[in-house]
């Protein structure tokens, strides 16, 4: 894919996605003979060869092929740009790898969220990850489904989906038989104070009153034992990068905790 579509020498790329760029449906072309140009440039090939990736080793082009992949249908050449920008980051790390054996046969999820990014939605996207012997094993960052009122809607949302996934693994390592502490609640760890609060409640108060019901399931998979929401600084939340663009020093601050780095770097 790297030798097919970067056919021209670029300079190398630091990050998987440009800190600052936003992009919108308003830049897809609207005329078409635009429409009829970009036909012939194979994003949505591209796209899902990269999506491909990024869902087997790749976490950390999560967010940038998350982003792209909503314009598939349409795309501009600043959209195809971005891809390209995907593509030269892959070819510059492609020697990093998922390492694990480093810490114990312990899940821990981390939860995130950021808020109303999304230019033509005005929805957030969430970011989740659990990692297990000291690289991460399940990585998600979606556009959230419903618009959040604030950035505690948001984050809650967001605590909430990682909760579910949090049992489905808890019943996974429970079948494996093979992890220690099996039986202990999973933490997840989120960076604001306002949803670790509210997941911990019984009932709703005024703040939290129009959140949909169905994402307070959360606190019924707290009461169960399933897991334990605990508040983290931002700085040490490694779904970050799940969630909006970095500099290169905190993009790269975050490889080690996920368990990517170099295979040929000891």
């Amino acid at each position: 894919m790297l030798v097919q579509y970067l056919t021209q020498k670029f300079k190398k790329g630091l990050l998987p996605f440009r800190h600052g760029v936003h992009l919108s449906k308003e830049q897809c072309p609207k005329t078409p003979p635009k429409v009829e140009d970009m036909r012939r440039i194979p994003y949505a090939l591209v796209v899902g060869n990269s999506m491909y990736v990024m869902l087997y080793t790749r976490l950390d082009i999560c967010y940038a092929v998350g982003i792209i992949s909503r314009y598939q249908s349409n795309p501009r050449l600043d959209h195809w740009t971005m891809v390209k920008i995907i593509l030269k980051y892959l070819r510059r790390t492609r020697d990093y790898m998922l390492v694990y054996g480093t810490k114990d046969l312990i899940f821990i999820g981390y939860t995130n969220s950021d808020f109303q990014t999304d230019k033509d939605f005005r929805k957030s996207t969430l970011g989740l990850v659990f990692t297990l012997n000291g690289g991460a094993v399940v990585w998600r960052s979606i556009k959230q489904g419903c618009i959040a009122n604030s950035t505690m809607e948001a984050e809650y949302v967001a605590a909430c989906e990682t909760a579910k996934e949090a049992v489905w693994l808890r019943k996974f390592q429970h079948d494996l038989k093979v992890v220690p502490n099996k039986n202990l609640p999973i933490t997840l760890y989120c960076d604001n104070s306002g949803t670790v609060a509210n997941s911990k409640e019984s009932h709703s108060h005024k703040r939290g009153k129009h959140i949909k019901r169905k994402y307070h399931l959360i606190r019924e998979i707290m009461q169960r034992g399933d897991v334990i929401v605990t508040k983290i600084a931002s700085e040490h939340n490694i779904t970050d990068r799940f969630t909006k663009t970095l500099t290169t020093k905190a993009f790269e601050g975050h490889l080690k905790s996920l368990g990517l780095r170099d295979m040929y770097i000891r």
